[in-house]
Parts: structure tokens; sequence; C-alpha cells
């Protein structure tokens, strides 16, 4: 039987959500404010661009070697504990970064930065699932708000360029809204969670039900990779793909990419409310998939027509960055609702494994082609698809945790 959870008052669980959410558009902040901020940093720490960017890499590093960490503290602890760790980690990291003049510092407040992020995942997207009797459709909201600080933040570093105002400053709007966000936390209490009832099975329906568990908890790790993957490599080379494969200008190129990132924004709306009204999650993410693919054939056979370009830009992010990976997870922490921290934990392990390892393998395609650069995102997005139809094969028959 699935673990049942006991929630507050609705007025306290819609605190709690906005809450949750808030520490996610800062999360959004903190994904870009050191590559918004490079010069600046550059100039405070009198160090060259190349080693600013090398201090980016610490959260990367970050995320790695906590994620495990976090999820299993989430389950042995609690998730309130966790998410106050990423609250009061970034908090560190915002002040720090700006109070600071040293470059090995600047790096191990990088990595804090990491481990801030594998936190807040550990004890939020458990919450919310627990706070929805399994249902993970809130847990799509999470990316939503996360564009939404990535959207704000460049124009607040733009603002205070364009004012010649202290780069810091965007650190200490970062800092506040975590300040404020402490605060309100502290008051809020976090679902109770009751522990599940065994459901005793004969041998042979034991045996079974064990062998598809393992199957399909393969399929979902490496999905965890692929789905990360996708998106990355999309990012990464979609502009100068554009540029070099259809000589494209820089403003047509760059536009390529905003359209992804305005389909995005509709997919979570849209997959939002899909889910929300008991759609299929597995019937959802072999179709998402399936049309990111899709999206990537038509760019690379006619992505020389800007406009078929910028429309099947929209449509990958509508398809590929709606919340696919969030909703895997989902599907993921039902299979063991007694450790949906530690599966968080090992899910986003897997993802930033992708995001490490996506530009060394497309340094190395690039060296050969800019087209079979970025066309390897659809040998992603075809292994993708496979994994969820094979999961989707396995879970057929069997009734929704």
């Amino acid at each position: 039987m699935q673990a049942t959870v006991s929630t507050n008052s609705q007025v306290n669980r819609k605190r709690l959500t906005a809450s949750l959410y808030l520490n996610y558009l800062v999360h959004g902040f903190g994904l870009i404010i050191l590559a918004q901020n490079m010069v600046a940093l550059g100039g405070a720490w009198a160090v060259p661009v190349k080693t600013v960017s090398f201090v980016i890499s610490g959260v990367g590093i970050g995320r790695l070697i906590s994620y495990l960490i976090t999820g299993s503290l989430a389950d042995l602890l609690s998730r309130k504990l966790l998410v106050n760790i990423g609250m009061f980690s970034y908090l560190i990291f915002a002040l720090g970064m700006v109070m600071t003049h040293s470059v090995p510092v600047a790096y191990c407040l990088a990595i804090l930065a990491g481990i801030a992020n594998s936190a807040l995942d550990a004890g939020t997207y458990t919450t919310l699932v627990e706070m929805n009797d399994g249902n993970g459709y809130d847990t799509i909201l999470i990316k939503g708000f996360m564009s939404i600080g990535e959207f704000i933040l460049p124009l607040i570093v733009a603002s205070l360029n364009a004012n010649n105002l202290w780069f810091g400053w965007s650190f200490i709007i970062m800092a506040a809204l975590l300040i404020i966000n402490i605060v309100n936390m502290a008051t809020l209490r976090f679902p109770t969670i009751k522990k599940a009832e065994h459901v005793k099975l004969h041998q042979p329906q034991l045996r079974q039900g064990k062998a598809k568990k393992v199957l399909s908890t393969i399929i979902l790790l490496a999905y965890g990779y692929t789905s990360m993957a996708l998106m990355i490599w999309f990012t990464q080379w979609i502009t100068l793909f554009t540029q070099r494969a259809f000589h494209f200008g820089n403003l047509a190129a760059h536009t390529v990419l905003s359209c992804y990132s305005i389909g995005s924004m509709a997919g979570v709306i849209a997959l939002f409310f899909l889910l929300k009204h008991n759609a299929n999650e597995l019937i959802l993410l072999v179709g998402l998939n399936l049309t990111a693919v899709c999206a990537l054939a038509v760019i690379l056979l006619a992505g020389q027509n800007v406009l078929v370009a910028n429309a099947a830009a929209f449509v990958f992010g509508l398809s590929a960055a709606s919340g696919v990976m969030q909703t895997g997870l989902t599907v993921f922490m039902n299979m063991f609702p007694q450790h949906r921290g530690m599966i968080t934990g090992i899910f986003y392990f897997f993802g930033s494994i992708a995001s490490f390892t996506v530009p060394l393998i497309t340094g190395v395609l690039s060296t050969s082609s800019i087209t079979l650069t970025f066309g390897g995102d659809i040998f992603v997005g075809i292994v993708g698809t496979l994994l969820m139809i094979a999961l989707a094969c396995l879970q057929k028959g069997q009734k929704r945790a």
C-alpha cells in the first residue's frame, strides 16, 4: 500500500507550496547568477574570465557529491530540515560571493550552491508529491518558477549595469528573498508521513514483481540521464548550429532559443493541467519524448527556413522541457513510496552526470561536424523514447501507486 500523508489546513498547505516555489525562483537566480556576473566577478577577484568559469564548475561538483547523501537524509531525518539546509546554503553562497576576494573560497561557495540545489530537491519534490497523495502535478511548476528566476535575473543585472550600480546588488536581492522565505518557512509545518503497510504476496508474484521493479528502476535511472542530456544538448548547441549550418544571423539564431524557452513555459502549464486532471503519466512521457524527437528531426531537415526552425524549437521546448524529467521522477518515487528522498537523490545524480558529460561528448563531436554535433541530440531523444515505451510496457496493467 502507498504511504499516506496527514496534511495541515488548506491555508497552511497553500503557504507551504508557495514557499517551496519561491525557493525555486531563487534557485533560478542561482543557476545563472555567476555566469551573468562573470566580468564583474573577475574584476573583483582580479582574475581572468576563464578563472571565473572554473569557479562556476564547482556548482556541478557540489551536485554530484551531495545528491545521494541529501536524498537519503530526507528519508532518515525530515523534508523540512533538507529544505532549510538548502535555503541557508544558498544564503551563505549569495552573501559570501560578494564578500570574498579569494578564488578558492569562491570555489567552495560554488560547491555549496550545488549542495543547496540537491538539498532543496530532496526536501521539495518529496513534499509536493506526498501532499498530493502520490500525484506529481505540483512538481511540474517547479520548473516554471526556475524559468521565471532565470528570466528576471538577467534583467536585474542589465539594469544594474545600465545605471553603473554595484553588481553585488543582484546577490543581495537573492539573499533578501531567501531571508523572507526562511522567516516564512519557520512558522510552517510539513506533512507528517505515515509508514505504509506491506501487502503479503505469494512467492511467484513476489519474484515477478521484483524483476519488474529492478528493470523499471534501471530504465528510470537511464531516463534521469537522457531527459537532462536532451535539454542541455539542445540549449548548448542550437544557436551555434543555426548560425553555422543555416547561416542565421545573430538575432535570428538567438530567437530560435527564445522560442524554445517560450515553448518550455507553455509546456509546463499544459503538463500541469493534464496531470492535475489525472492524465496517464506514462502515455504523456512516451508522447512528449516522441514529439521532441520529431521536432529535432524537423530542425535538422528543414530548419534552414527561419519560421520552421522557430516553430520546431517551440515544439521541442513544449515537449522536452515541459517537466517530463519531473514526471519521470514522480513515477519513480511512487515505485518506492518509503524512500522518496533517496530516489530523488539518485535520479538527479544521474541527471548531474549528464550535465557533466554532455559538454565533453559534444566537444569531441564538434571536431568532426556541427551537424553531427547537434544531430547527436536525436539519438539521445530516441533512447529516451524507447526507455519510456519499455517502462509503459512493464507497468501495463499495474495500478498507479
